[in-house]
């Protein structure tokens, strides 16, 4: 089976402690088990893409303006990958495919399907933040797409405990992934 590791958000906006919309402490614990996974990911020769989020100052147009404070937006540190994923990424970007994402889930908007199925991917694994908006919103895409969804809880967090335990169960209960405890 042909797997991809999706590392979604996993910015400074969202993860550091003075990020714009930041999972604070959560996110950052995830940064050591994020940086191996994906070590290991491109090591075995599989494929790792990382969806980052992408706004326009002040945008009326974005439905997030009016939900929540400006983020990742576009030219700013805020979208800089963070911690010991951005050393990584700075590393090998060369065997990583990065791409730019306008709403929740990473297939919107995006040609990640048209990657996904030209390598012939079946299986995806999705860390990053958060648990609740973007990876559940990419989730529910893969899952409607007839992909196999791989969910690593060490890997996921949020700003919204509640949301983070409750799509936990959605991924297993509703979407049939796999969550790796």
């Amino acid at each position: 089976m042909n797997k991809a590791l999706l590392v979604i958000d996993y910015t400074y906006d969202f993860v550091s402690e003075d990020g714009a919309l930041t999972c604070g402490q959560p996110g950052i614990d995830l940064g050591g088990y994020i940086t191996e996974l994906t070590r290991k990911f491109l090591d075995d020769g599989e494929l790792v893409i990382i969806p980052v989020d992408i706004h326009e100052k002040d945008d009326p147009f974005h439905p997030e303006t009016k939900l929540f404070p400006p983020h990742n937006i576009k030219g700013s540190q805020g979208r800089d990958l963070f911690g010991t994923l951005h050393t990584l990424y700075e590393e090998r970007k060369d065997e990583i495919l990065m791409m730019d994402k306008t709403r929740y889930s990473a297939f919107a908007g995006t040609d990640l399907e048209l990657q996904l199925r030209a390598r012939g991917i079946n299986e995806l694994h999705l860390v990053g933040v958060c648990t609740d908006i973007c990876i559940l919103h990419t989730s529910v895409d893969a899952y409607n797409k007839g992909f196999d969804i791989v969910i690593h809880e060490k890997g996921v967090a949020s700003f919204n405990p509640a949301g983070h335990e409750w799509a936990l169960g959605h991924f297993e209960n509703s979407l049939g992934a796999t969550v790796i405890r």
